[in-house]
């Protein structure tokens, strides 16, 4: 069974170029979307409407910095301080450039900070890279269920 890649985007914008450049990557996983911080959280603890989804963590958590309710920051804090969560891997994708954002991510843990490229190409390729990385080529700790592309 394919673990999915949950995907933490407030933008409509970025949301739909996102999935596009997912797809275009033909990775076999489903995307799960929420679209804020605590939605994220829900999510991966298993709470509110999502106390009902299947068990495991997903593949990679791809994680917006800027969010609404609870910053991806904060979402980071929490994914680290759970011993469930803190082995999954999570990828800030964020149009932030700040030093200070870029620092504190790698503090409290994240496995990649990606800045956003303004260009659509650019941004499709980056994109693909990152799922294809994390949901097929990163070795997932043990006991984890790999992940495949559509024509493995």
């Amino acid at each position: 069974m394919l673990k999915p890649i949950l995907l933490v985007e407030d933008d409509p914008r970025d949301l739909e170029l996102t999935l596009l450049a997912l797809e275009r990557s033909q990775l076999a996983n489903e995307v799960v979307i929420v679209r804020d911080g605590a939605q994220a959280l829900d999510y991966l603890l298993q709470e509110g409407e999502h106390s009902g989804r299947p068990q495991g963590n997903p593949a990679v958590v791809l994680l917006d910095l800027k969010l609404p309710k609870v910053s991806g920051l904060e979402v980071l804090e929490a994914v680290r301080a759970s011993s469930l969560l803190k082995s999954m891997p999570v990828v800030m994708l964020t149009s932030s450039q700040e030093e200070s954002d870029l620092l504190r991510s790698y503090e409290l843990g994240v496995n990649a900070y990606v800045v956003k490229p303004v260009d659509f190409k650019q941004f499709v390729a980056a994109i693909s890279d990152l799922g294809v990385f994390w949901a097929v080529l990163n070795e997932p700790p043990p006991g984890s269920l790999r992940v495949a592309r559509k024509h493995d």
